[in-house]
């Protein structure tokens, strides 16, 4: 993966607007420890949602491949780190993602990949969820794909219902994901421990 580089133009822009926000919530923005705030918080904004200059599907097209495989792959325990659309704070956890090949095989570092372009946008889980989904879908044609994803809102530990140990769990299924027994696998896959 290539460093992170901020857009220069967006970046002052950034920095002028947090500058702002800053004077307008009461801060003296000559202060010491928040002399460079600006220009540190329009850098991790930019960074925070760099998935939206990121093709999903072309990272799964960088790294497909024929293969005659055709059971379950899953890549379980892939952090995801996101940002409520509606408050714009963090929410993070994991996302646990299967699919079963159809003639093709991709990279298993694509499919976090794919998490990450997706995630690092301002998002809601729900969608989050299903646009993994749908990507390897549309992309791999397998024969299904499931995605369930656990996450944890500071939306919703920080501010309003304050409950701090409440997890949010969203699932999509795709295909052979739809019947039972393949689900049931899936889900038994990746709550177990198989170290």
């Amino acid at each position: 993966m290539t460093d992170f580089k901020s857009n220069p133009d967006v970046q002052a822009r950034l920095e002028k607007a947090y500058t702002n926000v800053l004077t307008d919530l009461g801060e003296d923005i000559n202060r010491k420890g928040l002399v460079d705030t600006p220009k540190r918080v329009a850098k991790a904004m930019q960074f925070l949602t760099k998935g939206y200059h990121e093709d999903p599907v072309a990272i799964l097209k960088s790294a497909m491949f024929e293969e005659e495989y055709s059971q379950m792959v899953v890549v379980k325990d892939i952090e995801v780190y996101s940002m409520c659309e509606h408050h714009m704070l963090p929410f993070f956890g994991k996302a646990h993602v299967a699919y079963i090949p159809s003639g093709k095989i991709v990279g298993l570092s694509k499919i976090p990949r794919v998490v990450d372009a997706f995630s690092r946008r301002l998002q809601v889980q729900e969608r989050l969820t299903n646009q993994i989904r749908d990507c390897i879908q549309e992309t791999l044609n397998p024969l299904g794909v499931a995605v369930v994803i656990e996450a944890r809102h500071m939306c919703m530990q920080m501010r309003g219902v304050q409950k701090q140990n409440s997890k949010t769990t969203t699932s999509a299924f795709h295909g052979e994901f739809l019947k039972e027994k393949t689900r049931s696998e899936f889900i038994n896959l990746i709550s177990s421990n198989l170290n």
